[in-house]
């Protein structure tokens, strides 16, 4: 069994949904991304996501594009992410995934790519500008080296392609709660509790099913897990403390934390 997806059974096993924590690897500088890590990790999060900066962010609204400005100018690379994630993942037992653009993997090469991550202990990618119709190559690059390869779903996503995403998914499916782009909202709205009911009927028994995109309060999570999700995905929220507090101080580490924690509760089922 994959590491994500032993993660996800982990907290069902608790009666907890899973947690996923998203930041951008290198905000504010590349040195304070595992203290960051630390404290979303002391928090409660079952799997870090660590987002590659780069130029042009399609998927990201304003906040997550501020935090790839930022780390892009504290000269974050590629391959510094993959140190992070290393240097992470050897001290923490928990999942971490790199959420890329395409254009990173193909300049390194996706042999090369896979397996640098391999070596880095990534356990999952999530590229959201990738569509399945052309992600051959790339799924088997990412088997050849035990990496899972999560798809995204739109909320304008056909069942008949619903059903294929899910097939090439594995470690979990990110459901993209609502039309647009990434940022906090300051509700959860019925489309997308009605889009966690109409997807699950292909995740259930298959794939956990995580749901993204405006999460970013406790009630979110618990009415996302109420609806019968797996997990969310949170990071804005996240990013907002970060970027309020530039230096990330103890202060910062501390809110971090315990916003982590908030939301952890929140999962329980």
């Amino acid at each position: 069994m994959n590491a994500i997806t032993e993660a996800f059974q982990k907290a069902k096993a608790k009666g907890n949904g899973a947690l996923v924590g998203y930041v951008m690897a290198g905000d504010p500088n590349p040195e304070l991304t595992p203290k960051i890590a630390d404290a979303l990790i002391g928090g409660g999060i079952d799997v870090l996501e660590l987002g590659l900066p780069f130029s042009d962010p399609i998927a990201d609204g304003p906040t997550i594009q501020a935090a790839s400005v930022r780390a892009l100018t504290a000269g974050t690379t590629p391959m510094k992410v993959l140190e992070i994630a290393k240097q992470i993942r050897q001290r923490h037992d928990v999942p971490i995934i790199i959420m890329t653009y395409y254009n990173p993997v193909f300049r390194l090469g996706l042999e090369r790519f896979f397996s640098l991550a391999k070596e880095s202990f990534v356990d999952g990618v999530i590229v959201p500008d990738l569509p399945i119709e052309e992600a051959g190559d790339f799924k088997r690059a990412a088997n050849k080296s035990g990496i899972d390869t999560i798809f995204i779903v739109a909320p304008s996503t056909s069942n008949e392609r619903l059903a294929k995403i899910v097939e090439c998914s594995s470690g979990f499916l990110y459901l993209v709660s609502h039309f647009g782009v990434t940022g906090t909202q300051s509700a959860i709205e019925d489309s997308t509790i009605q889009l966690v009911k109409r997807v699950l009927p292909y995740t259930s028994g298959k794939i956990p099913l995580a749901v993204g995109f405006g999460v970013s309060k406790p009630e979110h999570v618990t009415q996302i897990i109420e609806a019968g999700a797996d997990g969310v995905i949170v990071g804005s929220a996240f990013i907002d403390i970060i970027r309020k507090i530039p230096d990330v101080t103890d202060k910062a580490l501390k809110q971090l934390q315990e916003t982590a924690t908030a939301l952890k509760v929140a999962t329980k089922i």
